[in-house]
């Protein structure tokens, strides 16, 4: 077809190119298999140009003719998909009022559902001549040095496909990059590397489902820009939280990603995936777009209709509200930007098939006015869509406005991710004083945060690293970030790290504090594979993968960045492996209830049970201890309040965790026979790999009223195997 195209269109001449009135809706270029409609929203815009660019770069300006309810446009029969375009808006320039409508500057279509190239970072690129306070425009064409957007095909054969649909209380996610998972990964085969038909070649396949693992939450695929400050430093911005179209999958993570070829590559990926049960979830950037603030590029939204698109500064219409920190906000007051985002977000169900969204600076889309409002236009809207509200949503829960810290305020449909369980699961196993009631709180699901409004433990996104930044091995090497290869003398990224480096700063040869790090790697884990709510792990945690310190490698596209898998830590992914499959195995581990702390389905013992190393129950003094270390809990798998697809009630082995985040070896008692008379050992993070053991020396199993060591900085725990 491309040849076709070659062939068809070596050059546009406005004779041979007819332009019917077309449809406001779908918005967008829509091929139907004759013709394509064009289709773009602007409340400011005079006229609308529709510029169509051949192979050698020549442009072919023609106004779309009918403007219905402020969308204009028009339907060119015999445009195929490949065409490539952009829209030049007409109007007011008037930077007090907030309209910056400049046809000197080819925008790409808010709705474009693909994009080629990138941007060339020269003048023409910003919509000011010189000093933006003056306010003059600049009149020099953008068209040579911003992308194209690409008129696709719609069809795909999606056969069989399925999704997964994965209960939330079975999930296991796995964030990842799509570029860093396979840049150097020997097996995949080198063309296909740093893509999306890499990400579901053969063995990062095997890899995922070795794992163990139920979800791939990718992180941003929407077209996204390079900064220009990024790119005069010789940097890029390797993360990708920088949009510039909320319909297209960013063509640099494809194989050929010329003419949408993307898109086809993408569908395949989700295909792959999906045909091996594992979910697709992305990361989306609704919050904030890649034009920046006054001083930004002029790319597709700002020149289209800026005052609609953007929450702008009331007191100078020039600026921007930004509660994102990377420069403008979105204005979900604007019913357009509402279905922008609702669009798209349907788009990627309905036509890509993905399973789910993990929603960046979420708070920032529940800002109607100033306050965070999580009953805003956007939540109601996601609440009653038909389609969106039935895939997997996850909130990140905060942004940099004041008021931004929303853990556990967002709305019944949400899950959310969980910065206090990184935080306190952190706090505890570094030994900071206070930490055992929070850690249990975190280990149960945070029934504190999510109970109030009927949530369930799935409400929880639990997870102790993540993208932003340390990785595990680093959280357990470093004190202090290093972030010196940013460019910005290690100002940037957090100082709240929560990490211990086990008493040397980086790397060392000390076989002592080796194993200590590997401990507390292990022990991390356990607790995070172990906890009631939704296991995220940071994709490379299983194999040992290090920043070098950095916890901010946003613009880390290097070997700082990407999974180095010819040095994989291949005993402690086996470790991850096993923990994995425990929980997968074990229900008591993933209940879709909350504990009551009370019997249930007639059980004599309660479903969970808080133990002192003593085997005592813990009392509110024991909870208050400031110096405590260690404690111990009972999950009892016959009080599972879930019941079988036939209805029959959900049974579990019962399971007692021992947890030591001490110094020193200490002895825990077993609680009384009610609870189980009989105790063998499943795990102990003090080794290098979990077993099933007794935990007495002369191979017995232990005894309600005995004791069991549990060494310094460690978590044992126990199978009840009554009979034995």
């Amino acid at each position: 077809m491309l040849q076709q195209l070659r062939r068809r269109w070596p050059r546009l001449h406005s004779a041979a190119v007819e332009v019917w009135p077309g449809e406001p809706f779908p918005l967008g270029a829509t091929f139907d298999g004759a013709g394509t409609n064009f289709s773009i929203f602007s409340e400011v815009a005079e006229r609308v140009e529709l510029c169509l660019f051949d192979d050698d770069g020549h442009e072919e300006r023609l106004d779309l003719p009918e403007v219905t309810a402020f969308i204009h446009h028009g339907y060119l029969p015999g445009i195929q998909p490949g065409q490539r375009y952009g829209f030049r808006v007409h109007g007011p320039w008037a930077p007090e009022e907030g309209s910056l409508a400049n046809p000197a500057k080819l925008l790409i279509d808010p709705y474009a559902k693909a994009v080629e190239g990138q941007v060339d970072w020269a003048e023409a690129v910003f919509p000011f001549l010189g000093d933006p306070h003056a306010n003059e425009p600049s009149h020099a064409d953008s068209a040579p040095f911003v992308p194209k957007s690409v008129v696709i095909s719609p069809y795909f054969d999606w056969s069989d496909d399925r999704h997964p649909r994965t209960p939330w209380h079975e999930t296991v996610v796995y964030e990842t990059h799509v570029k860093g998972l396979t840049w150097r990964h020997p097996e995949v085969r080198e063309e296909l590397r740093g893509t999306y038909l890499g990400l579901c070649s053969r063995p990062v396949i095997d890899h995922l489902k070795k794992l163990g693992v139920t979800a791939v939450e990718l992180m941003p695929v929407h077209q996204f820009v390079h900064d220009h400050r990024l790119e005069q430093l010789g940097l890029r911005n390797y993360w990708g939280y920088n949009s510039i179209a909320f319909l297209a999958p960013h063509n640099e993570y494809a194989v050929y990603g010329q003419r949408g070829h993307q898109v086809q590559e993408f569908k395949q990926m989700v295909k792959i995936l999906h045909a091996e049960g594992i979910e697709v979830i992305l990361d989306v950037v609704y919050n904030h777009t890649a034009e920046g603030n006054h001083l930004g590029p002029m790319l597709s939204l700002k020149g289209a209709d800026n005052a609609a698109y953007y929450r702008l500064d009331p007191a100078d219409r020039r600026r921007y509200v930004d509660y994102t920190g990377t420069g403008n906000s979105l204005n979900m007051r604007h019913p357009h930007v509402l279905q922008l985002i609702m669009d798209s977000l349907r788009y990627w169900v309905l036509e890509m098939h993905v399973d789910g969204f993990r929603f960046d600076l979420a708070a920032t889309l529940a800002r109607e006015l100033h306050d965070v409002d999580k009953l805003s236009a956007f939540f109601d809207l996601i609440q009653q869509d038909p389609v969106v509200s039935q895939v997997k949503l996850i909130a990140e829960p905060w942004d940099v406005g004041e008021g931004g810290y929303q853990v556990g305020n967002f709305p019944p449909l949400w899950s959310e991710w969980n910065g206090r369980y990184r935080d306190e699961v952190r706090d505890f196993w570094r030994g900071v004083d206070n930490t055992v009631a929070e850690f249990a709180y975190r280990f149960t699901g945070s029934s504190d945060l999510y109970e109030s409004n009927g949530r369930t433990p799935s409400a929880s996104i639990n997870f102790v690293t993540c993208h932003d930044g340390f990785t595990l091995a680093d959280l357990v090497s470093y004190n202090d970030k290093h972030n010196e290869a940013n460019g910005e003398d290690n100002r940037d990224g957090t100082d709240d790290n929560r990490s211990w480096n086990c008493g040397v700063e980086g790397p060392t040869d000390d076989p002592e504090v080796i194993a200590l790090r590997r401990r507390q790697r292990r022990n991390l884990l356990a607790t995070l594979m172990l906890s009631q709510g939704v296991p995220m792990l940071l994709g490379g945690d299983e194999i040992g993968r290090t920043q070098q310190g950095n916890n901010n490698a946003y613009a880390q596209d290097s070997a700082l960045s990407w999974y180095d898998w010819e040095h994989a830590d291949e005993a402690f992914l086996h470790f991850t492996r096993a923990l994995i499959r425990l929980r997968s195995e074990h229900p008591v581990f993933r209940r879709p209830r909350f504990f009551q702390g009370r019997a249930i389905q007639g059980e004599d013992v309660d479903d969970i049970g808080w133990f002192t190393p003593e085997g005592t129950t813990m009392t509110e003094a024991d909870w208050s201890a400031g110096f405590a270390r260690a404690l111990a809990v009972f999950l009892n798998g016959d009080a599972i309040p879930a019941r079988t697809p036939r209805g029959e009630p959900v049974r579990d082995d019962s399971f007692y965790v021992l947890f030591n985040a001490s110094d020193d070896a200490l002895e825990f008692t077993l609680p009384d026979p009610s609870y189980g008379e009989h105790w063998v050992k499943v795990l102990d993070t003090f080794e290098d790999a979990m077993k099933h053991t007794f935990p007495r020396p002369d191979g017995e199993a232990a005894k309600a009223g005995e004791s069991v060591t549990v060494r310094a900085r460690s978590v044992v725990l126990l199978r009840r195997v009554d009979g034995a």
